[in-house]
């Protein structure tokens, strides 16, 4: 199995042009001849939009499935295991936009067990590189009006209010984007996850990690809610590297406590955290230590990136099992 470099978002003329560059390379100096393309289940992402083209049989793969079986490949694929897939948006098996995922079971059986809580965002994509849209989501979430750099935000909160471009998300990565709009750090963004990287980077000082509810449904699925970590971030009496280093902490601490909550229902080998979120080596690093701490073996992909840069070898061992 070749997996090829990490070409990148896929929105401009010049990085299609490299993605289709690269395919055709590799198949020339390995010899190969597709015979089928394996693609995430998005129709929408230019890399399935290519595959679709091609006139190939075509087999369609969970974002966040691909992810959690990317991991449990590298790592021992007959264990059972609770892989926490954290990144910006990928699409889910309900048509929502996930990202904060816990997900039980093995390669090609994985079952959601615990998200965070969703919100809806408006602006749908635009969200990913203007933090200042996740932050108002949450906010309006909760009852509470956020100022932003859009001089009139009416428009926007009646057509999220309505469901208008507002996909439902429960993404890890945005609620990172809205945290650093709200510690003061970014409000547009060059990159995805650029706010994420500074709310890292300010992180400092010995913060308590914030207690975030986990509510069961009747499935026994359990959903964190972040309304308390949100309503610390917006407390101006804390030094804003203490709130930020808070948000980690307590982040950390939501992955132990749905961790402990499965088990105890449905028992798992080992712990796996993937995902674009996961690139964050402050967290990674504090969920890993309270993990072990629980009596959890936990592991961090190391042989390829827990990004989508991996995200092609998870949805070939995932297509492969089925």
């Amino acid at each position: 199995m070749v997996i090829s470099p990490h070409i990148g978002d896929l929105d401009a003329v010049r990085s299609m042009e490299i993605f289709e560059q690269v395919i055709a390379d590799l198949q020339r100096l390995y010899g190969v001849v597709p015979q089928a393309i394996v693609c995430d289940a998005h129709t929408g992402y230019a890399s399935s939009r290519w595959a679709a083209r091609q006139g190939l049989p075509l087999l369609r793969v969970w974002h966040h499935h691909a992810h959690a079986s990317a991991l449990a490949f590298e790592h021992d694929p007959a264990k059972t295991w609770l892989c926490f897939a954290w990144d910006g948006v990928g699409l889910g098996e309900d048509g929502s936009l996930w990202g904060g995922e816990a997900l039980h079971g093995c390669i090609g059986a994985w079952q959601r067990l615990a998200r965070l809580r969703p919100f809806r965002l408006p602006g749908g994509e635009k969200a990913g590189r203007a933090p200042w849209r996740s932050a108002a989501a949450v906010c309006w979430e909760i009852g509470l009006d956020l100022s932003s750099p859009v001089r009139d935000m009416t428009l926007l909160k009646q057509a999220w209010a309505c469901g208008l471009n507002a996909p439902q998300t429960t993404a890890a990565g945005r609620l990172f984007d809205a945290a650093a709009h709200l510690l003061g750090l970014l409000d547009q963004a060059s990159y995805e996850g650029q706010g994420g990287m500074y709310l890292e980077q300010l992180a400092s000082g010995d913060a308590e990690a914030i207690a975030l509810p986990l509510l069961a449904d009747a499935a026994g699925s359990f959903t964190a809610d972040w309304q308390p970590l949100l309503q610390a971030m917006l407390n101006n009496d804390v030094p804003v590297a203490l709130r930020a280093m808070q948000f980690h902490r307590s982040l950390a601490r939501t992955i132990v406590e749905q961790a402990k909550r499965i088990y105890a229902q449905r028992p798992f080998d080992a712990v796996g955290l993937s995902g674009g979120v996961f690139q964050n080596r402050l967290l990674a690093e504090l969920a890993l230590a309270e993990l072990a701490a629980a009596g959890f073996e936990a592991h961090l992909p190391e042989r390829s990136p827990c990004n989508d840069g991996g995200i092609a070898l998870g949805q070939l061992i995932e297509a492969g099992c089925k």
